[in-house]
């Protein structure tokens, strides 16, 4: 299928590792000019050295560090943005990872962080791109969500609760940007990154694989499909739904969780 991405223009934040480097990849490989950003500039020079050895025309990538928090730092990602293209079609907003907590060892200040984090990585990014957005004839922001927004997690308390609100938000978004830009979310689930390459060497048992470890804890979490997700899919959604042959689809969430959800 065609996605018609050739010379759009996409932001991706949280691009330099994971889902986000998949989305800088598979843009770049459609023809789509890429601004990513990343709070380190150190993982933007080495995403970049990665997708130039892959064969990425990195001609078209422009990369830049950006805490999403920070307004001033969007800010100035906004200006790079107005000055190199005079335009935006596309905003991938990619939060941040996983808080591990109960409600009970939830502090107030890990509560205030995470829903910081996770509200304000959408806002920031998003109302500082919106001038940018309305010049484009096919104008579409993507959140990169959890299947945590619909199906919460005990032990992730409070990450859960931050996600349900942003997929709220999603909602409200799509509905008050419309008809000028489509709003959509992928709702995650678990995605084979470079976190359980690290709990792999924390928790695996002696002499175990990680491919078998990976199996053995896709079994464990019902996963119907039998294992992790790969960045690389989790990034197809994201193009499909930031693309215009997805013209008529706003306001959706789409899982990508290997068929674990349990809602109808």
């Amino acid at each position: 299928m065609e996605l018609k991405l050739e010379d759009r223009v996409a932001i991706v934040t949280g691009g330099s590792s994971g889902i986000g480097l998949e989305t800088v990849r598979l843009l770049l490989a459609d023809g789509a000019y890429v601004v990513s950003c990343a709070r380190r500039a150190e993982g933007l020079e080495q995403a970049r050295a990665i997708l130039a050895a892959q064969g990425a025309p990195v001609d078209r990538l422009v990369s830049q560090p950006c805490d999403v928090l920070d307004e001033a730092s969007v800010e100035r990602l906004t200006e790079t943005v107005r000055t190199r293209f005079g335009r935006a079609d596309i905003l991938v907003n990619n939060a941040g990872q996983a808080r591990l907590s109960t409600f009970a060892s939830t502090l107030d200040a890990d509560w205030e962080a995470e829903l910081n984090l996770k509200f304000f990585s959408v806002i920031r990014p998003t109302r500082a791109f919106l001038p940018l957005l309305r010049e484009s004839d096919a104008a579409a922001i993507v959140v990169v969500n959890s299947l945590l927004a619909r199906q919460p997690e005990p032990h992730m308390v409070c990450t859960s609760a931050a996600r349900a609100g942003v997929q709220n938000l999603v909602k409200s978004l799509s509905v008050e940007l419309a008809p000028a830009i489509r709003v959509n979310a992928i709702l995650l689930g678990t995605v084979n990154s470079g976190q359980w390459e690290r709990r792999f060497k924390e928790r695996a048992k002696p002499g175990q694989s990680m491919e078998d470890w990976l199996v053995e804890l896709a079994r464990e979490k019902h996963i119907p499909l039998g294992r992790f997700g790969k960045p690389e899919e989790a990034a197809a959604a994201i193009l499909f739904l930031a693309s215009p042959v997805a013209g008529f689809i706003t306001g959706a969430a789409l899982e990508v969780a290997g068929g674990v959800s349990r809602f109808a």
